[in-house]
């Protein structure tokens, strides 16, 4: 048996360099440095592994603007066998619901696929949403919080790391998986993937390719709205104690423990 597996991932921004757009409520995206999101690597990983030892092709998508096609060379580059980017302006705007839907309907029109990973969250939002709103849309089963996985030939082990403690679950195919970092390292690119990446046609779809109105996608298909962006004011004042004054700082820090009764 072959697999065929998906993999969301989602180019952003550096983390220092985030800019808001105070009137839409929008994230500046053109002109800044950006990466793949760090736990959609980790899921990348675990497709190409999955794929090595099944056999099969994993593709990566993502939605966004043309500078995200570097994110998706960069994974074939790891990798991935087929990319494939959702870019329109109409998709523009767009948050989790609206995402999910022009992904969703990319996995119907592309697939099918038996696994579909994608990281647990995305550090430009950190919402955890799109993941499980695909699942929802696709009709597949699907685990969160994934730290350890054992595909096979029905289904996939997980074990998903909660607040409560940990989860066992066995999650039949097709399935979507959302993943932590503790799944596994992701790879370096090699010099072999490299060049693979820069010969490779990436497969560009927008609203008319997907069969999607407007009404449903970007700014107009989302329920979410940002009405007002505040920038938190620091308030709190800091003491700093150099090496030589540790043992004064030391104290500080207990005076003011015991001042809070903490202890």
């Amino acid at each position: 048996m072959t697999m065929n597996l998906a993999v969301l991932i989602k180019q952003v921004p550096d983390s220092d360099e985030v800019k808001m757009d105070p009137e839409k409520g929008t994230m500046i995206r053109e002109g800044v440095s950006s990466i793949i999101n760090p736990l959609d690597l980790n899921a990348l990983e675990a497709a190409v592994g999955i794929s090595k030892a099944f056999g099969g092709r994993v593709t990566v998508l993502t939605m966004g603007p043309s500078q995200a096609e570097e994110a998706l060379r960069e994974a074939i580059a790891l990798g991935a066998d087929r990319a494939i980017l959702l870019s329109d302006r109409a998709f523009a705007g767009a948050d989790s619901w609206a995402t999910s839907l022009v992904l969703a309907e990319t996995l119907r029109k592309t697939g099918p696929y038996d696994i579909v990973l994608a990281g647990e969250k995305a550090t430009d939002g950190e919402t955890g949403q799109v993941g499980p709103e695909v699942a929802a849309l696709m009709g597949y089963n699907l685990a969160t919080y994934v730290s350890f996985l054992d595909a096979g030939p029905r289904g996939v082990s997980v074990k998903c790391t909660v607040e409560e403690g940990t989860l066992y679950q066995w999650i039949p195919l097709p399935c979507l998986l959302t993943v932590l970092n503790d799944l596994n390292e992701p790879s370096l690119p090699t010099l072999a993937g490299k060049k693979k990446a820069r010969r490779a046609e990436i497969l560009k779809l927008g609203l008319a390719e997907l069969g999607l109105t407007r009404e449903n996608v970007g700014l107009l298909g989302s329920p979410t709205r940002v009405v007002r962006i505040e920038t938190p004011k620091i308030t709190r004042q800091t003491e700093f104690f150099s090496a030589r004054d540790l043992e004064r700082g030391i104290d500080r820090v207990i005076d003011i423990l015991k001042e809070a009764a903490v202890i």
